[in-house]
């Protein structure tokens, strides 16, 4: 869906013709409705180049690899095509939409290989990806039984208005993981350790589908000797889960529908610069077989011998075997590559010969020379040198290749010398090609785009803050943004919570967007919107818009703690009253029940307590008191009453939160599909384990004598241990020291009563729990201050070491209790 103006992205290009610049429009990327034509090299042995004409129906996405497009074929000219007019297509070239990106992902892959990134410059790089790819798409329908199992890809391409090589693949209709609901992870968990086999008791069977699919399908390009295109489905680095898609044809069943459809990866894997857990051990596997630097390197002898032994299902493709040799040999020198060539280049000149002549067809590519530039480079060595230092100067280098190497940049660049009309109007085209960008972003809004489009100094104030994310710059540079945000934060949630018609709408726009992003089926949508005006629905819709209202507590308290801080110690070095401020707001990230989350479980007690109903909120209500969880604790209080939407809501708060991790928030990556377990299959499980241990404890009988046994043991212990530090201090323990042995005492204590409290009701056992806590507490205090006689000389510090070490043993009691209570 496209969030900005095509129209007027047009209307602003046509403003750019109009300023009658010598240089051509910068172009990042292409808008719905676009028209294309390339000259393509097909896969099959034998063709010809092929001429085909492309309407981009959408762009699908970018990231550091390139950017996808979904493209309708038009017409196709050529011998032996295998594409089919009428009929859509993945096109993805090799340049990211996002300079960003770009930057990042050229930085690292020059440190590996001394280089550019060849994908984009280099047609034979390009070319040999497509033939691995070809291989082992034929690969993995003999070992899956499906053709399906690896995107089929047609050809190769150079575009030349982005300056990139590209590739033309099927279009899979497709989508990431369903998030299921599953009671038993305990089962799931055991599954992933290799206790279990596949069975009907354990589910998330769509999950374990995929994870055993991509564990195979790595084992087999091992096999094949596609060593670091592997990489690309490695389930530990926690991003490679969207690489695998599941075909919607197949959506009732789990066990089918799964196809690869990446193997460009995008940024190089440093030795020294792990991206993700995974890349650790993958670093190490490189090592050993002598691949420092890794990207898209394979084992040619190996994929011949796999080729060989399945010669039959590879007749068609045995002359693709000597091209892809080819390939690789040219696409392997095509850089000085230390780590894999040593110092060759400095005494080989046929590996000097061919990094020049990738270097200057890079070049070609890239649009920074022309044909007759091209063949000035091809004749001249000396002057090849002069071009290439020129490019090893920090932003200026750029500018005088173009200025050498095409005419119109040079008549460009002249003319902002001297020509005060042309700077004025080249200014404005600079501004236009940043609008663009900006809307296409949707940091700015159409309305915006002309008031910037007509001010010179409010693009300049935009400049600064188009570095920062998109959200942020459309809060400081967009005033009904601003206002609306602030609105959805303070004033909406308050008339939700009184407007019953407007819930309805929310929950009605909450299901639009999980259709949108393949959430939820139209069946489940349809279902929930057929319950909308059920009164439960209402009071869990009232329940989540308080709890959007309390979020910001909990911000804004540990914000004015930690200003609080800076404002009532100015004595303090300022590095370090900073510190100690920055300090106070990660401890009200990590703690388990902050302030916000207090609130939200105040609320839901008060709710409880007024409609004089426990059972309808036995689960809300402890999880609400929880920071994080307890966003989802309606959710999954309405998962027996209301299953499908409970699945729903929990899985679209909980992914949205995720989206804001960088890379690894990817939708359908694995911390996604983590966090929607852990907050919503995990308290599950443990209510399901709850029931299964209330059935066994009623088949026992209620046990109470063990308390004092565990609290004469926990009491000896920590009274010994002061008795050992008086004899060695001569003094015991104060309570900050105590504070630890404390803790475990009361944790370990809290444990060991409620499991062995047989038949026990859970309010007698937790009362049992909180007694015997503080009995060890109050024995403790009792040991010390006997054995602290001169320290503690007057009743009220007598009483107060009483009542510290009771409160926090008996706290701490609990809280084991409750973790033996809920344990998986």
């Amino acid at each position: 869906m496209t969030l900005y103006s095509v129209d007027f992205c047009k209307d602003l290009e046509q403003r750019f013709a109009s300023c009658q610049l010598a240089r051509p429009i910068h172009v990042e990327r292409y808008d719905e409705g676009d028209l294309l034509e390339y000259e393509m090299a097909p896969i099959l042995p034998g063709s010809g180049c092929e001429r085909v004409s492309l309407l981009v129906e959408r762009f699908v996405g970018g990231g550091f690899a390139g950017q996808v497009y979904k493209v309708r074929v038009l017409s196709i000219t050529g011998p032996q095509t295998t594409l089919s007019s009428e009929k859509s297509y993945a096109l993805k070239i090799f340049i990211p939409p996002s300079t960003v990106a770009l930057f990042f992902r050229n930085l690292l892959y020059a440190i590996g290989f001394q280089a550019p990134f060849q994908l984009q410059v280099n047609p034979t790089a390009a070319r040999a990806g497509a033939l691995w790819q070809m291989f082992i798409h034929r690969a993995a329908a003999i070992r899956f039984g499906d053709e399906k199992a690896v995107n089929r890809i047609h050809g190769t391409l150079v575009d030349t208005s982005l300056g990139s090589c590209g590739e033309i693949t099927d279009w899979v209709e497709g989508r990431h993981w369903r998030l299921e609901v599953d009671d038993r992870i305990d089962l799931l968990t055991r599954w992933e350790k290799g206790q279990l086999d596949d069975d009907l008791e354990v589910g998330s069977p769509e999950y374990r589908h995929k994870k055993s699919f991509m564990h195979e399908f790595v084992k087999l390009l091992h096999e094949m000797g596609a060593h670091e295109f592997a990489r690309q489905y490695e389930w530990s680095t926690w991003k490679s889960q969207p690489n695998v898609l599941k075909r919607l044809e197949t959506n009732e069943n789990p066990e089918r529908g799964l196809t690869a459809v990446d193997f460009r990866a995008g940024l190089t894997l440093l030795p020294f610069l792990p991206m993700s857990p995974g890349d650790i051990s993958l670093i190490f596997q490189g090592l050993k077989r002598k691949s420092i630097v890794q990207f898209d390197r394979g084992d040619l002898n190996r994929l011949e011998t796999f080729v060989l032994a399945h010669k039959a299902d590879f007749a068609d493709l045995m002359p693709l075997l000597k091209e892809l040799r080819e390939c690789e040999r040219i696409y392997r020198n095509s850089a000085p590559d230390i780590t894999h060539h040593g110092l060759r280049f400095l005494f080989d000149k046929s590996l000097r010969a061919t990094i020049a002549s990738s270097a200057v067809a890079g070049w070609r590519i890239q649009n920074v020379i022309n044909d007759c530039a091209e063949k000035r480079l091809y004749a001249s060595r000396p002057f090849l040198l002069f071009f290439f230092l020129l490019g090893l100067l920090p932003l200026l280098g750029t500018i005088l290749r173009k200025a050498i190497g095409r005419p119109d940049y040079r008549s460009h660049y002249l003319h902002l010398l001297y020509d005060i009309s042309y700077m004025q109007r080249a200014f404005l085209a600079w501004r236009i090609e940043s609008l663009i960008r900006w809307h296409r972003e949707n940091r700015v809004k159409l309305e915006k785009v002309e008031a910037i489009y007509r001010s010179a100094l409010l693009y300049l104030y935009h400049v600064p803050l188009s570095i920062l994310p998109v959200g942020l710059h459309r809060f400081l540079s967009d005033r009904s943004f601003f206002l609306q945000t602030g609105y959805d934060i303070f004033v909406r949630p308050i008339r939700l919570y009184f407007n019953a018609a407007m819930r309805e709408e929310w929950l009605r726009e909450m299901v639009q967007q999980g259709r949108n992003h393949q959430m939820i089926s139209s069946r489940d949508a349809e279902e929930i919107l057929s319950k909308v005006g059920d009164p439960y629905i209402h009071k869990y819709l009232q329940s989540l818009a308080v709890h959007i209202c309390m979020s910001p507590i909990t911000h804004v308290i540990s914000f004015g703690l930690a200003a609080y801080y800076l404002i009532t110690h100015p004595e303090m070095p300022q590095a370090q009253a900073y510190a100690v401020a920055a300090g106070i707001i990660a401890l009200f990230q990590l703690i388990p029940i902050s302030p916000g989350s207090l609130s939200r479980g105040l609320y839901v007690l008060y709710v409880a307590i007024r409609e004089r109903n426990f059972k309808d909120y036995r689960i809300a209500l402890p999880l609400a008191f929880l920071k994080y969880v307890g966003y989802l604790s309606f959710p999954i209080q309405m998962t027996y009453s209301y299953p499908t939407l409970a699945r729903f809501m929990a899985g679209f708060w909980a992914t949205r939160t995720v989206r804001f991790v960088p890379v690894f928030g990817e939708s359908g990556a694995l911390l996604e599909h983590k966090i929607f377990t852990l907050f919503y299959n995990v308290p599950l499980t443990i209510r399901r384990k709850m029931v299964e241990r209330a059935e066994r404890r009623k088949l026992q009988r209620p046990r109470l004598w063990h308390a004092v046994f565990v609290v004469l043991v926990f009491a000896g212990l920590g009274g010994y241990s002061e008795y050992l530090s008086v004899l060695r201090f001569e003094s015991g323990h104060g309570l900050r020291q105590m504070a630890p042995m404390l803790i475990a005492a009361g944790f370990l204590g809290g444990i060991l009563v409620n499991t062995g409290s047989g038949g026990a009701s859970s309010s007698q056992r937790m009362m049992l729990v909180l007694v015997s806590g503080i009995s060890i507490g109050v024995l403790i205090a009792a040991i010390s201050s006997a054995l602290n006689v001169h320290v503690l000389s007057t009743p009220i510090l007598l009483l107060s070491n009483i009542f510290w070490c009771s409160f926090i043993v008996g706290l701490l009691s609990v809280v084991g209790a409750v973790v033996a209570e809920f344990k998986i």
